[in-house]
């Protein structure tokens, strides 16, 4: 690894801190597997031999395949059970109206959407430095990295926010029914919470992935998806609370995420990659900044087309229904 002192993001090694070695780091592999055996996963140490024909092929793709579905199975779990808590939300909405459908989706798709892409996008950026800090033995600098990615998404939550009050008048502006504009506000006051909830999750998902850590955020997101689909039918439709049952039942989701998972982390789950919060997380921000804006650019140009397709359908002649129909496709 760089140690210059004009990389941004990178921090030196304290000058009495004795450098790890490959005992030190294989030790800590085997200690962390120990902790968590069923959420992690420590990679063989020896390579795949050389393949001389099919059989070896097969033989050895077979043994790659089950690593590669060890780790990517549950990350696409959890990320199915995290798209789902408003997936779930928006269906039980359809139930209460189509007005208040149509007020959930252009909130869920357009304004949580947009925001949505520029936390995921940001909060990926650990993906490439929790990668490589764990790579060269920096354990600590994972947990220096995520709370640093914690203190530039949720000042950029905080920008959002005004975006969220002003829901309203920004979507009467670009041409959106009354009607569905004046809902669709009042949804996005209500669901900002959930917006501080993303700022603090993706951080955490980027650096629980970076340990392999992944069996751990699968279950916490099955039991919360769970347990969502229950108290969004019960406060939803059988109390009657409509759309503001929906609200209170998907912030709490987020949010209860972010605490089960901090509380993994904080138990010790994660070792030396947890030492506690430091004021380094201050340091070599504007570096970090720009590096998180790089990579919100890439993601958010993928996760946007389909707010724009709910946006252009407010703009058909009868939009309520249009809107509507969109949203469940």
């Amino acid at each position: 690894m760089q140690t210059d002192r004009t990389e941004p993001l990178l921090s030196q090694r304290e000058e009495n801190q004795t450098p790890f070695n490959q005992p030190q780091v294989q030790d800590y592999l085997v200690r962390s597997s120990n902790l968590s055996f069923s959420s992690s996963f420590v990679a063989d140490a020896d390579d795949i031999p050389p393949v001389t024909g099919v059989r070896d092929f097969f033989k050895e793709f077979c043994v790659e395949s089950r690593k590669l579905w060890y780790l990517a199975g549950p990350a696409i779990f959890t990320s199915l059970c995290q798209y789902s808590l408003g997936a779930i939300t928006q269906t039980f909405t359809g139930h209460v109206g189509t007005l208040e459908l149509d007020a959930f989706s252009v909130e869920n798709c357009v304004i949580a959407g947009f925001s949505f892409g520029v936390m995921l996008g940001m909060g990926s950026a650990l993906e490439t430095l929790c990668g490589q800090a764990h790579g060269a033995g920096q354990f600590d600098m994972l947990g220096i990295y995520m709370q640093r990615s914690w203190v530039v998404l949720n000042s950029t939550a905080f920008i959002l926010t005004f975006f969220y009050i002003f829901a309203t008048p920004l979507l009467k502006l670009i041409g959106q029914p009354e009607e569905i504009s004046n809902a669709a506000g009042k949804v996005a006051v209500w669901m900002i919470p959930q917006l501080y909830a993303y700022a603090m999750n993706f951080p955490i998902s980027k650096f629980l992935q970076a340990q392999s850590k992944i069996m751990a955020m699968a279950w916490i997101s099955a039991v919360v998806l769970v347990v969502h689909t229950l108290f969004s039918w019960l406060l939803m439709l059988k109390l009657g609370w409509g759309l503001v049952g929906g609200a209170v039942v998907l912030n709490a989701s987020w949010w209860f995420i972010v605490v089960a998972q901090l509380v993994y982390i904080f138990s010790g789950a994660c070792g030396r990659a947890w030492s506690g919060f430091s004021w380094k997380a201050f340091h070599s921000l504007w570096g970090f900044v720009k590096l998180s804006l790089a990579s919100a650019v890439m993601l958010c140009l993928e996760i946007w087309y389909l707010m724009a397709l709910l946006l252009f359908a407010g703009y058909l002649k009868n939009a309520e229904v249009a809107v509507a129909a969109l949203s469940i496709w």
